[in-house]
């Protein structure tokens, strides 16, 4: 309750953003169990389960951060750019699934092209905002905070913008799958390839060093030599799951078509 409360003085607007997406998720986590409607293969509510969480997660972290930086009115700025650009994304995949249809690489028609667009557009702008707030980490001068854990937020700001554009990718594709079609086998609920390569894998892993390099800093590590070489190689986990999906390879490969070859 203490950590709620301080999640909630911290950033209140990304606080409640952050919680409404949570509920969402857990919405649309209990509506996979009551639709049978599939889009490509898997159940249409596991996507927008899987952005209102990593949504949640995003907004929560970066309201903890942005507490550190005395630019009040850039954060505010920072706050509503978020709630209203991933809010429309959140909303506008919900809606999708819903009606059984293809959120992103949708150009079925003029209106669905133009809403694929503006996805795109809207992540590439709340990640460009991230990457200024991850400059004024670097600029400012935090003496309330252990440097290791301040050196782990810059990484983690880094890798989190690097791999958030890697989306473009998948966008200038229409694609996250490499060497084959879209669907298939895949893992539960991730739903990454076991066949062929899938960039969405990289991108995962490259977002969350957000989450995972202060975590390991704070709790774990505690040393700015440790975390300095745990982002190095964080950041060449994520470079080899996004070299091997390049190359049409999955990440962990269905047993079955591995004793077939």
């Amino acid at each position: 309750m203490h950590f709620i409360e301080l999640l909630y003085n911290k950033n209140y607007p990304l606080f409640i953003f952050g919680c409404c997406n949570l509920i969402a998720a857990l919405v649309f986590l209990s509506l996979t169990r009551l639709s049978s409607t599939r889009i490509r293969g898997a159940n249409a509510w596991f996507k927008p389960f899987k952005f209102a969480l990593s949504i949640a997660i995003f907004s929560l972290t970066m309201g903890w951060y942005t507490y550190e930086l005395l630019a009040t009115g850039t954060v505010t700025i920072y706050n509503w750019v978020i709630i209203i650009l991933l809010g429309f994304e959140v909303v506008y995949i919900a809606l999708q699934a819903g009606r059984g249809q293809l959120s992103h690489y949708n150009f079925s028609s003029s209106l669905y092209a133009f809403l694929t667009a503006m996805m795109g557009i809207a992540a590439a702008i709340a990640t460009l905002w991230t990457g200024y707030i991850g400059l004024l980490f670097f600029e400012a001068d935090f003496k309330t905070l252990p440097y290791h854990y301040l050196l782990s937020i810059r990484m983690g700001i880094v890798l989190f913008v690097f791999f958030a554009f890697q989306g473009a990718s998948m966008g200038a594709r229409s694609t996250h799958t490499i060497g084959g079609a879209e669907g298939g086998p895949a893992l539960p609920v991730l739903n990454w390839s076991t066949k062929y390569g899938d960039l969405r894998i990289a991108h995962f892993i490259g977002m969350h060093a957000l989450q995972v390099l202060p975590l390991l800093s704070w709790y774990v590590l505690k040393n700015t030599l440790a975390i300095t070489i745990a982002g190095l190689l964080y950041g060449c986990l994520a470079v080899f799951t996004l070299v091997r999906a390049l190359k049409g390879s999955p990440l962990i490969e269905n047993k079955e078509m591995k004793i077939a070859r």
